[in-house]
């Protein structure tokens, strides 16, 4: 097992859902606005980062947010649950199949992804992909996405015993906030364009393959192993 493959979550592997109107839900029940959230961009940020931009739009502060945010989350992850349950996501077209021959060619699979790690449990088992990824960076253990790379590098050295260099992994996501995560933490990077993004815009992000998806499995794995 000599290579890391790092998968975004949201316009990557997984669309819709009831995530946004969950979460503004929850900033309103805690904080009686989810300030100016329609037209908001969330693609390739972190929830609480998102949280953050919403709320200092609203006018509170950094003190009021972080006092508040511990229920933001409790009150998100209650509605998504149970949103979820009528209301499942999309699994973007090829993406089992693309998951299903890396782990059969011995590819170690983890997530990098602005979801807080509860919110990505359930969105994944949802789509019954939670399965395929033992290990993961996620927005809950930092507000920065350029943050995350070294994270997922050290649980996948704890758990597989592999001492994963940033040039042993690659990522993939769907924005250029995605790629630019990646070329921050020296991996690899292939950009999707099943999110919000054209092709262009990845390639000008300085992602190193770009993909108009995953259902052609073997370009996606060509592109996601290199080869």
């Amino acid at each position: 097992m000599t290579r890391l493959v790092l998968f975004d979550i949201d316009g990557t592997l997984l669309s819709g859902g009831p995530a946004k109107g969950a979460f503004e839900t929850a900033l309103r029940q805690v904080f009686g606005t989810a300030g100016p959230i329609e037209g908001h961009p969330f693609a390739g940020k972190t929830d609480p980062q998102i949280a953050r931009e919403l709320l200092r739009l609203a006018g509170f502060g950094d003190g009021e947010i972080e006092a508040g945010l511990p229920a933001v989350w409790e009150v998100y992850l209650s509605e998504l649950e149970t949103r979820l349950s009528t209301w499942p996501m999309t699994v973007l077209p090829g993406v089992p199949e693309v998951l299903d021959r890396l782990a059969q060619e011995g590819m170690a699979l983890g997530l990098l992804t602005g979801n807080i790690f509860s919110g990505a449990r359930l969105k994944l088992t949802s789509a019954k992909l939670w399965h395929y990824f033992p290990v993961g960076a996620f927005g809950s253990d930092h507000e920065a996405r350029e943050k995350l790379t070294p994270v997922a590098l050290e649980r996948a050295r704890r758990y597989w015993g592999v001492a994963f260099s940033p040039r042993d992994a690659v990522v993939v996501g769907d924005t250029p906030r995605d790629v630019a995560c990646g070329r921050w933490g020296g991996t690899r990077t292939v950009g999707v364009a099943t999110g919000h993004h054209t092709p262009r815009e990845l390639v000008e992000a300085g992602a190193d393959e770009v993909l108009e998806d995953m259902a052609d499995v073997g370009a996606a794995l060509a592109a996601i192993l290199g080869d």
